[in-house]
């Protein structure tokens, strides 16, 4: 039998702040579609947390960036 990859929930917790993969993913979606966007379109997402920024920076479809401040 094949085994399943376990579901797993990231929280980045720094300086007494605390952010979830979900609100991550929720953010940059929200900053996708303020943009004229379709999340339809979204394919792949790629997110880098920078806590010193406090921002969340993305890659879209392997080619669209941006950020988001958290």
């Amino acid at each position: 039998p094949k085994a399943v990859p376990p579901q797993v929930r990231l929280v980045l917790q720094y300086m007494g702040r605390e952010i979830s993969q979900a609100e991550m993913q929720a953010a940059v979606i929200a900053a996708w579609q303020s943009e004229g966007r379709d999340s339809a379109a979204i394919q792949t997402m790629d997110l880098y947390v920078k806590p010193e920024d406090n921002a969340v920076y993305y890659v879209i479809n392997g080619e669209i960036t941006g950020k988001v401040q958290f």
